[in-house]
């Protein structure tokens, strides 16, 4: 599931499916649109982000099958577990972003083209190798997911005890928080979005999820992170060390006092093969169906 893969998807979704809203955030830093599903026109707004890292467009590939399912479920009327589509198009709206990094995507499942104005620049963040099948960053080796304003000085610290100084494959969280346009346009989105309840956010891999930043939550995020996990499986989990800062997650609960939930799909090494998809999305459908009915 590459950047165009998605815009093709995309573009099939416009010409079969009236009830969806397809809009863009902004661009990467390489040009690709980042594009934004909009469901329903409700005042519970809810917000669904894939594909943070590189490797992790495994979670597009979830985010698209819920979307089809969910329009599918529209066009005939059908309640999908306790979602009634009509009403749920009446009394919520839901956001989903199925790539917030189309440029790490493309690093990785298809490499750094030499006329990549980056390229020489990239080969040293990298190692020298022109293999980037590791590659989880953004275009200038920026990891988006610590890229936002939540324990930014402290995580600071942490990437030069690490032996990190600049761009790289992973860790790296930019020379400041919003540094980067793809986490930019998102925290301005979010800003700005009134009456907006709850943010999901999806990343491979672990079975975990995250509803906590420094220990602390909205009252209403345990109740919920409890479902989820009854739902999924999935054990509820405190992040540490690097991934405890930084994070979207993070900036949610800590920044703007929403309810937030980072949901680590799937277990296995990123990024999981395709063959994952489908046990994957098959334990995680009614959750992702049931989610925004919580708030």
């Amino acid at each position: 599931m590459d950047h165009a893969e998605l815009m093709r998807t995309l573009s099939a979704f416009a010409e079969i499916y009236p009830d969806v809203g397809i809009g863009t955030l902004g661009c990467s830093i390489l040009g690709r649109e980042i594009p934004l599903l909009t469901f329903g026109a409700g005042p519970r707004k809810i917000l669904y982000v894939g594909t943070h890292h590189g490797m992790e467009w495994m979670t597009t590939t979830i985010l698209l099958r819920f979307c089809e399912d969910l329009l599918l479920a529209k066009q005939n009327g059908k309640a999908v577990y306790n979602l009634c589509p009509d009403r749920f198009w009446e009394s919520h709206t839901l956001y989903v972003l199925p790539m917030l990094n189309p440029d790490g995507v493309e690093y990785q499942l298809h490499g750094v083209d030499p006329e990549n104005p980056l390229y020489q620049r990239l080969l040293t963040m990298n190692g020298g190798s022109r293999s980037f099948s590791s590659w989880q960053a953004n275009a200038r080796g920026v990891d988006l997911n610590h890229n936002y304003d939540a324990g930014f000085s402290a995580y600071k610290q942490m990437e030069m005890e690490n032996g990190i100084y600049g761009g790289a494959p992973s860790k790296y969280s930019g020379e400041a928080p919003e540094s980067e346009p793809e986490v930019a346009y998102l925290c301005s989105f979010i800003r700005f979005q009134k009456d907006l309840r709850a943010v999901l956010t999806l990343h491979t891999q672990g079975e975990e999820i995250y509803y906590r930043s420094e220990g602390k939550a909205p009252p209403i995020s345990r109740n919920v992170a409890r479902k989820m996990s009854l739902l999924s499986g999935y054990r509820l989990a405190e992040a540490s060390g690097s991934a405890a800062f930084g994070g979207l997650t993070d900036w949610c609960i800590q920044k703007q006092g929403l309810p937030s939930f980072t949901l680590e799909c799937g277990k296995g090494k990123n990024p999981l093969p395709l063959t994952a998809f489908f046990p994957i999305y098959s334990n995680l459908r009614e959750l992702l169906f049931s989610f925004p009915l919580f708030f």
